[in-house]
C-alpha cells in the first residue's frame, strides 16, 4: 500500500516540477510575448498528453491488480472450503470411531441385561 502512495507522490512531484521548470524557462527566455504564449500552449498540450498517458497506465495497472486480487481471493476461498471439508470429514471419522464402540458396548449390555431378565423370570 505504501508503494502505491509513493508512486502517486512521485507522479505528482514530477508533474509539479515539470510545470515549474517549464514556466521558469519560458519566462526567462528572450523571446516575444506571442512566442512565449505559443510555447506555453505547446507545453500545456504536451503535459496534458503525458498526464493522460500516466492516467491510462495507472488505470491499467489498477485493473490488473484488481483482477489479481479477485483471483487470489477466489483461490483462497476454494482452498479454505477444501480444508474445512477435509477437517469436517476427519472429525466425523473420529466421532464415529468413538461412538461406534460405545453403541456396540451398549447393545451388548442391553442383550446381556435382557438375557439376565429372562433367566431371572425363569428362575422365579
Amino acid at each position: 500500500m505504501s508503494d502505491r502512495n509513493d508512486f502517486g507522490t512521485f507522479i505528482m512531484g514530477f508533474t509539479i516540477g515539470a510545470l515549474a521548470g517549464a514556466v521558469v524557462s519560458l519566462l526567462m527566455a528572450p523571446q516575444t510575448g506571442e512566442e512565449t504564449r505559443q510555447l506555453i500552449k505547446d507545453r500545456a498540450i504536451e503535459l496534458k498528453e503525458k498526464g493522460t498517458e500516466s492516467y491510462e497506465e495507472t488505470k491499467r495497472k489498477a485493473e490488473i491488480a484488481y483482477k489479481d486480487a479477485v483471483a487470489k481471493y477466489e483461490e483462497f476461498a476454494e482452498q479454505t472450503k477444501e480444508k474445512a471439508t477435509d477437517f469436517g470429514q476427519q472429525v466425523k471419522a473420529k466421532v464415529e470411531n468413538i461412538v461406534h464402540p460405545i453403541e456396540k458396548a451398549a447393545d451388548e449390555i442391553k442383550e446381556t441385561t435382557e438375557e439376565a431378565v429372562k433367566e431371572v423370570k425363569k428362575a422365579a
